[in-house]
C-alpha cells in the first residue's frame, strides 16, 4: 500500500464524482455496493494499521488488528447491515470529499445485541441504523477501541 497516495487516490474518486454528476445532471456516480466496502477497508488498514486486510468478501471479519479480527463497514447512507457478530466492529460514514466519520469503534457483541434476537431478513442482513450506533460508542471506553495510527 502506498500510504502517501491512499488519501488522495479516495479524494480524486469523489472529486471526479462531482464533475461526472455536474456533467450529466440527473445522473447518480455515488460509488456503492464493493467499492463503497472496499473503501472502507482500505481507510481502516490505513489510518488503524492492520496487520492484514484479507481477501474481499471474507466471512465476519476484514482484517487483523494485532489479535483482535476486525470487521469494517462503510456507508454514505444512514445505516449499515451486518450478518454475524464480529470480535470487533468499525462503522465509517463516508462523505463526498474523501473525509469520513468513525461512528463506532468497539466489540461487535456489543452491536450484534441490538439484532441477534430478531429475525433474520430475508438478505441475511440485519440493518442498523448510524445513529443507533453513534449512541452505542458513548459506552465503549477508550481502552476497548482500535487507536489511529495515522491523523
Amino acid at each position: 500500500m502506498d500510504a502517501e497516495r491512499l488519501p488522495q487516490i479516495i479524494r480524486d474518486i469523489y472529486r471526479s464524482v462531482k464533475e461526472l454528476t455536474a456533467m450529466f445532471p440527473g445522473r447518480h456516480f455515488t460509488p456503492d455496493g464493493h467499492m463503497v466496502g472496499s473503501i472502507g477497508e482500505a481507510l481502516a488498514a490505513y489510518y488503524y494499521g492492520f496487520n492484514e486486510l484479507f481477501v474481499a468478501s471474507s466471512a465476519s471479519h476484514d482484517g487483523r488488528v494485532g489479535d483482535r479480527l476486525v470487521q469494517v463497514k462503510a456507508t454514505q447512507r444512514k445505516r449499515v447491515a451486518i450478518s454475524s457478530e464480529p470480535q470487533h466492529l468499525l462503522v465509517f460514514k463516508l462523505h463526498e470529499d474523501g473525509s469520513f466519520d468513525e461512528v463506532y469503534n468497539g466489540p461487535g457483541n456489543r452491536v450484534w445485541a441490538l439484532v441477534n434476537e430478531k429475525k433474520m431478513p430475508k438478505n441475511g442482513q440485519h440493518p442498523v441504523s448510524l445513529a443507533k450506533l453513534a449512541k452505542l460508542m458513548l459506552d465503549v471506553p477508550t481502552a476497548m477501541r482500535l487507536p489511529r495510527v495515522r491523523e
